[in-house]
């Protein structure tokens, strides 16, 4: 009985150890999110290509009336990650190896668009009667600049770009944020669960089932239960996990504001 005891003294040593340790952490996320977070990521689709091949013959793949050999739809998502609300951002895409056509912006969950700054609508202004300038085709075809009036905490953008590649290889789209304390973070798409990135999922479930795992092995009479128990809960353990990042999540925005 007294081993039982000490068993379970110090189990809620290591509860109250680890509520301890998160309170501290969100504490340290609050400081260290002074600093400003924005990550995105990238994702190309190929749309089609011309090609001319003697056993399936020509595909000629145009835009507006024009020839294009690589066509691509490359979507840009960039996140506010930061406990911090932002005004007028001020973001740019650009590239070297594409040639960008038409666009499409959003910001998710909302009516909203993002527009070009005044920058660089005056970069590309052309005077009536007069034709762009070959600086102005390559700008419009390499880069753009656009202005976020606000961008809150988890709030997300969307740029989707229709794209002629250069070569056959994937083209590549970048992104950079003109905003004192801010930093861009670029994240490769990963399988997502609820959301939540699955790898992070797992992490995170497997924790919550080891906290689980204690008074179960303590309650339990049978190890056959125990078991089972954690056999079922590994099969799933990326739901719990995902919930409680997500929890965790909204926690984390309470105590930031």
């Amino acid at each position: 009985m007294e081993i039982l005891e000490i068993i379970k003294s110090e189990y809620l040593s290591i509860i109250f150890g680890g509520l301890a340790g998160v309170g501290t952490a969100w504490l340290t996320q609050r400081v260290l999110n002074k600093r400003g977070v924005f990550s995105y990521f990238v994702n190309h689709n190929k749309v089609g290509m011309s090609a001319e091949d003697e056993i399936f013959g020509n595909v000629s793949v145009t835009w507006n009336g024009n020839s294009v050999d690589h066509l691509y739809l490359s979507t840009i998502e960039l996140k506010n990650e930061s406990l911090n609300d932002y005004e007028n951002v001020v973001i740019r895409t650009y590239t070297d190896d594409t040639t960008l056509l038409t666009e499409s912006t959003q910001i998710l969950d909302t009516p909203n668009i993002i527009e070009w700054t005044e920058h660089y609508r005056n970069q590309l202004r052309v005077a009536d009667g007069e034709r762009a300038t070959e600086n102005q085709i390559k700008i419009h075809g390499g880069q753009r600049e656009y202005l976020i009036p606000v961008f809150n905490r988890g709030q997300v953008v969307k740029i989707s770009y229709l794209n002629a590649a250069n070569s056959e290889s994937m083209p590549h789209i970048w992104l950079a944020a003109t905003l004192k304390g801010v930093k861009v973070k670029f994240r490769i798409p990963k399988p997502q669960i609820f959301g939540v990135p699955q790898p992070q999922a797992s992490v995170v479930g497997t924790g919550l089932g080891l906290v689980g795992l204690v008074p179960l092995v303590l309650l339990a009479e049978s190890p056959w239960i125990v078991g089972l128990v954690a056999i079922v809960y590994g099969i799933c353990v990326t739901i719990p996990g995902a919930y409680g990042v997500k929890i965790y999540r909204v926690l984390r925005e309470a105590v930031g504001g």
